[in-house]
């Protein structure tokens, strides 16, 4: 363990003991396919008894009509967290009728581009752009791709402390807003060049539905396994593969989180910037609206990232202006598979585990990331998505090539010291412990959930769909043994109502045309935002 690591553990220690440390703060979105009872993805609309996927704060859907996304609020206790996201499912399993919810990342049976229903947001013009945005991910890289599930860990920090880190940095000449922002991207960076041990531990799609590759070559990397399914014999998460979110035109973007004005600079460009394979697409073509731009990215959310710095946006914002103003809030982890065998898909001891590695990010020393480096990174984890659960494997370090078990061990050593000082903060061993049930991983492949995965289909034989049908049958079924409250049945209730209505006075309000609108929209995109006093 570096010098510097050890150091600002023990001198947070105290303050830790005294109560003078706070938690932190997390929220969970999780993605899921609606699927019918034979394991085909739903061609239903989004159930409007579950409201207005629009204005719901905490149920909507993603990309397609049939992908449910569920948003907990934010939470100091992981358990809080995960009944809210517990009591999302129950209230959405009753309403559901015969259709369940697909376990996996990888998506269910599907039957070509056009079996991938895009999400309709109703008439307002915002749900217009939201829907129009989705039309133009379908002619840049189709819809199946958008067909993949996935859970994003939403973090923050506590104030006191950021407070506290400032005052022993001895930064007084810089803001505590902007050292706050600094040291976010300080711990992105840290991510990005370890990020590969999360996909090792909670990769969980070695396998998909061949009616994923929509009549495409079989990749080398596949197997033939039963009558429909495609296995990868040592991939761990073939989601953030390159057949899952790649896109070759964002590649040349290289954004490596330096600072936050690259980052915000790098996404104005891009949404700033023609792309001709884009410009002959077409953008508006007799009335009809394919994409809502020819740039390289259409907003900026059409970045995809294992990590974004986020803060929350107002009306007249974009997310990167809102970091321009006001800098970072929290970090948005995005590279985690959904568990199939976890009726959501995650659990207390994951987050628990990743809580305490972005803390050890966060607290570790973390150089700026130079372009070679930014390319060994990008190695490592193409390495670890498509052979992490490969024993041989070496990936390769500042100091030279290591095994993945040999360098996990390292970082688990000095994750339990970041662990004793969370458990200190938290009153309990819950850190210390979810270190302890997961560092096995490490020598076992198997133990993993692509690993579990890869057994499970192998030693019964079955297909995929068949085997993530029967999980998510028994998954309801668990689900529906334990009722949801009535408090919060009638909060849920309520909110279905009142987001119905919420869409309907949005609908009314418009008083500007679509084409308007978006004119307006991306003038205001294009405005840099003096950063404001905090």
């Amino acid at each position: 363990m570096s010098e510097q690591l050890e150091s600002v553990i023990d001198r947070l220690k105290g303050p830790a003991r005294q109560g003078l440390i706070g938690r932190l703060r997390r929220g969970i979105e999780k993605e899921g396919l609606r699927v019918d009872p034979h394991g085909h993805i739903a061609q239903t609309p989004h159930p409007s008894s579950l409201g207005s996927k629009l204005t719901h704060p905490h149920i909507t859907t993603d990309y397609s009509e049939a992908l449910l996304e569920y948003i907990t609020p934010v939470y100091c206790r992981p358990q809080d967290a995960m009944a809210f996201l517990g009591d999302l499912h129950r209230f959405s399993n009753q309403h559901l009728g015969n259709e369940l919810l697909w376990p996996a990342s990888m998506p269910s049976r599907l039957n070509g581009n056009d079996s991938v229903p895009i999400a309709d947001y109703g008439r307002s013009n915002v749900g217009t752009m939201k829907h129009v945005y989705r039309k133009g991910l379908d002619v840049r890289y189709g819809r199946i791709m958008q067909s993949i599930a996935g859970v994003h860990y939403n973090v923050s920090l506590p104030d006191d402390l950021w407070r506290r880190l400032h005052e022993l940095n001895g930064q007084d000449d810089v803001s505590l807003n902007d050292y706050r922002s600094s040291r976010y991207f300080g711990l992105i960076r840290h991510f990005r060049r370890n990020s590969w041990l999360l996909m090792y531990l909670f990769g969980a799609s070695p396998a998909l539905d061949d009616s994923f590759l929509d009549g495409k070559a079989v990749p080398a990397k596949l197997e033939r396994h039963g009558d429909n399914t495609l296995l990868s014999r040592h991939a761990t998460t073939l989601r953030m593969s390159d057949l899952g979110y790649q896109n070759k035109v964002q590649a040349q973007l290289k954004i490596c989180f330096n600072s936050l004005s690259n980052y915000v600079g790098t996404l104005r460009h891009a949404i700033s910037t023609p792309w001709p394979p884009y410009q002959a697409i077409g953008v508006n073509e007799g009335g009809e609206w394919r994409q809502l731009n020819a740039n390289i990215l259409q907003i900026e959310n059409e970045y995809y990232s294992d990590i974004r710095p986020k803060r929350v946006a107002r009306h007249d914002e974009t997310p990167s202006q809102a970091l321009e103003a006001r800098g970072v809030e929290y970090i948005e982890v995005r590279c985690l598979d959904l568990n199939p065998f976890l009726p959501l898909g995650i659990d207390e001891t994951q987050m628990r585990f990743l809580d305490t590695f972005l803390m050890w990010c966060l607290l570790s020393d973390s150089p700026w990331i130079p372009d070679d480096e930014c390319d060994r990174l990008d190695d490592n984890r193409e390495l670890i998505v498509e052979r992490g659960r490969d024993p041989d494997l070496e990936l390769m370090f500042d100091d030279g090539r290591r095994t993945l078990a040999d360098r996990g061990r390292e970082i688990f050593a000095e994750m339990q010291r970041v662990a004793e000082l969370m458990d200190i903060i938290d009153g309990n061993g819950g850190h210390q412990q979810a270190l302890a049930e997961l560092e096995p991983r490490l020598d076992n492949p198997d133990t993993t959930p692509a690993g579990r995965l890869d057994t499970l289909l192998r030693e019964s034989g079955r297909d995929f769909i068949e085997a993530m049908l029967e999980l998510a049958n028994r998954q309801a079924d668990e689900l529906g043994e334990s009722p949801i409250s009535q408090a919060r049945q009638a909060l849920f209730d309520e909110l279905s109502s009142t987001s119905l209505q919420q869409q309907v006075d949005i609908e009314r309000a418009d008083t500007e045309s679509f084409d308007a609108f978006l004119a307006h929209y991306f003038a205001r995109a294009r405005e840099p935002r003096a950063a404001r006093a905090v």
